[in-house]
């Protein structure tokens, strides 16, 4: 009976390995292609998330940068016209260049010639000449006198420099005072916009490539293995590409099938390819690893049914009872072993098999994240079983040590609790999201019913600390550690326009004085050492007081809230200009000097003002200042006050 038992069983349990495989097979093949799509459609899905980001930061960018040059701009012709003798000498034409932190400074009169400027071979140039400069004849023929113009990035006509101009009209003649600078952040924004600096963000699998086409011209624009290629294949060719959108097998350069996808974004086609050999090498070794899996479970499975028939039924129904019962209660420890006749032979087979089931579940749930790859660990519990189902790295996850997880795996309700203390306090601004201690973040989500839980707990670590990190940098000057202009604007605002009654605001425009003299005497690097100094002092304001900001180059911004009146404005300006006067920067080993600054406030008393005439007047302050206080501090509409 036993050769029987094992011959026939031999035979079933491969009859249903052989279907399990075929099955297996033909759906593995049906969905390997899907796969594959969804990996390439989520590949292009954060491509273009990140085209979208370097578009918006390249525009925001220009935006900031375009106010700022006009400014400089309209800061230059009011000097020119105010000042009629700088125009007469070239060197003070480039000092104030250097003031205004621009490359050039010119003069066009109402014929369109450059009459004056801080370039001299750039003097005499008839704008009319070149479509670059043309475009400020406008300016003159304007009969708006405010009219402006801020050209983009393009070569220049005297030289085909990169540069970037902007014009205004002057006050009181007919005239344009131009501006130009050299636009070297634009140009690094730029260089992160173009598709080999977005493929180089996007490591590619064995043999896997992704380009883009031109669908106006049909073209390949950007390929993540490099330009130096030959793209004549079917896999390149635009007409075949349009085909590609749920993805299909076309010709590659050496007559190997590709599997591509394609994805419409604007006016190209963002692709993903793949050789279909690479393709299969995924099926053929899932096929092999299911088979020596499956022959392992078919010999365990003989050996143990052998064993089984061969005993005897010595315990009864009772025994498979209190066997049950202990399981249910959370035991998986125990073995039912009843022999004697085939039923109870079967039947504690198939108990074996349940209980072995449940204590390898987690396990083969382990097993199948670690080889993801993914920090990520589940738990799973019912209502009247203490047994608490857990997968491997869930104790790592939650930071416990040994002792604790032994006590917690023990008794679910107080695991529960566990989990439920953590869920108390959420990460602010975040779904699921808890932290654990200063460096360590977790998502935890969870399924409820009446009968138990289900719970997935997975590190996101790395992903909040990159978040924290973009934010903190998109926010902050990397030299100085202080906020950059355009976010310094917004809070300021913000607190302009909830500042209490009966207080005031103070907007305070800083510009160290003589720093090119610093750079160009003692060295970039030593430059930057006085603007970091320069902003270690400025952080000894009182946080909960003030905010602090770089606006460019040598130029800062302070913000004063939360004071009673202008006394107390002036009174913490003072204390500012103090701790300066105490502070010497080591701008070379043999050297050291106190930071001079010049500087210019202006007040807001009531949320109604605007934060652009605030800054406004608080640069006209600034302007005096370094006319007429150098090294120390004005009021918008006040003489200089004493240190």
């Amino acid at each position: 009976m036993q050769e029987i038992f094992i011959k026939y069983t031999f035979i079933i349990i491969t009859t249903a390995i052989s279907l399990i495989l075929l099955i297996n097979f033909i759906f593995s093949l049906n969905s390997l292609e899907s796969r594959q799509f969804d990996s390439f459609y989520t590949k292009t899905d954060q491509m273009i998330h990140t085209l979208e980001n370097n578009r918006e930061e390249l525009r925001l960018l220009r935006g900031g940068l375009d106010e700022d040059y006009l400014t400089r701009a309209k800061a230059a012709a009011y000097v020119l016209d105010n000042l009629e003798e700088v125009s007469m000498d070239v060197s003070q034409m480039q000092y104030l260049a250097d003031l205004l932190n621009v490359d050039e400074i010119h003069i066009i009169d109402e014929n369109g010639i450059i009459v004056a400027g801080s370039v001299l071979k750039y003097v005499n140039i008839d704008m009319h000449d070149h479509p670059q400069t043309n475009a400020f004849i406008a300016l003159l023929e304007s009969d708006n006198p405010d009219a402006y113009l801020i050209q983009d990035t393009q070569p220049n006509a005297a030289e085909g420099k990169i540069m970037q101009y902007i014009g205004v009209r002057r006050k009181g003649k007919k005239g344009v005072i131009q501006v130009g600078l050299t636009p070297t952040r634009q140009l690094a924004a730029q260089s992160r916009n173009t598709y080999e600096y977005i493929f180089s963000k996007f490591p590619t699998d064995k043999g896997e490539e992704l380009f883009v086409v031109d669908t106006q011209a049909g073209t390949v624009l950007g390929h993540s293995g490099g330009m130096n290629q030959d793209f004549s294949a079917e896999c390149y060719q635009l007409d075949q590409l349009m085909e590609c959108s749920g993805g299909a097998y076309k010709q590659g350069e050496d007559k190997e099938r590709m599997y591509v996808v394609s994805r419409q974004y604007d006016d190209v086609l963002l692709c993903a390819a793949l050789p279909r050999d690479i393709l299969l090498q995924k099926l053929w070794g899932s096929m092999l690893a299911t088979l020596f899996c499956l022959l392992f479970i078919e010999a365990a499975v003989i050996l143990l049914l052998n064993y089984l028939v061969n005993r005897k039924v010595i315990d009864g129904i009772h025994r498979i009872n209190e066997n049950l019962t202990m399981i249910t209660n959370g035991n998986l420890d125990i073995q039912v072993a009843v022999g004697g006749n085939h039923e109870f032979e079967e039947l504690s087979s198939g108990i074996n098999t349940m209980v072995k089931s449940i204590i390898s579940l987690s396990d083969r749930i382990s097993a199948i994240i670690e080889i993801s790859g993914v920090p990520l660990a589940a738990f799973e519990y019912e209502e009247g079983v203490k047994q608490l189902f857990v997968t491997s790295g869930l104790s790592e996850l939650l930071d416990l040590s040994e002792q604790q997880s032994a006590q917690l795996y023990q008794d679910s309700d107080q695991f529960n609790q566990y989990i439920r203390t953590i869920k108390e306090t959420p990460v602010e601004g975040e779904t699921d999201i808890y932290q654990l201690n200063d460096s360590k973040y977790i998502r935890i989500h969870m399924s409820e019913s009446e009968g138990g839980c289900l719970g997935v707990i997975s590190d996101v670590t790395d992903d909040m600390l990159q978040k924290k990190r973009m934010q903190y940098e998109n926010t902050h000057d990397p030299l100085t550690g202080l906020y950059k202009f355009d976010h310094f604007k917004h809070l300021a605002a913000k607190k302009l326009h909830t500042m209490p009654p009966d207080s005031v605001c103070a907007m305070v425009m800083l510009d160290l004085d003589d720093f090119k003299s610093i750079n160009d005497t003692y060295g970039h690097d030593a430059g930057d050492l006085y603007l970091q100094d320069f902003a270690a002092v400025m952080q000894k304001m009182p946080p909960e007081r003030c905010l602090l900001a770089r606006r460019s180059g040598d130029e800062f911004c302070i913000m004063q809230y939360g004071c009673t009146d202008e006394y107390e404005v002036i009174e913490q300006l003072d204390i500012f200009y103090e701790m300066l006067r105490r502070h010497k920067v080591a701008v070379s080993s043999a050297h050291s000097m106190v930071i001079s600054v010049s500087g210019g406030f202006a007040l807001a008393d009531t949320p109604d003002n605007d934060i652009e005439d605030l800054l406004g007047n608080a640069d006209e302050a600034l302007y005096k200042a370094k006319h007429t206080a150098k090294g120390n501090y004005v009021g918008y509409r006040q003489a200089p006050y004493a240190d």
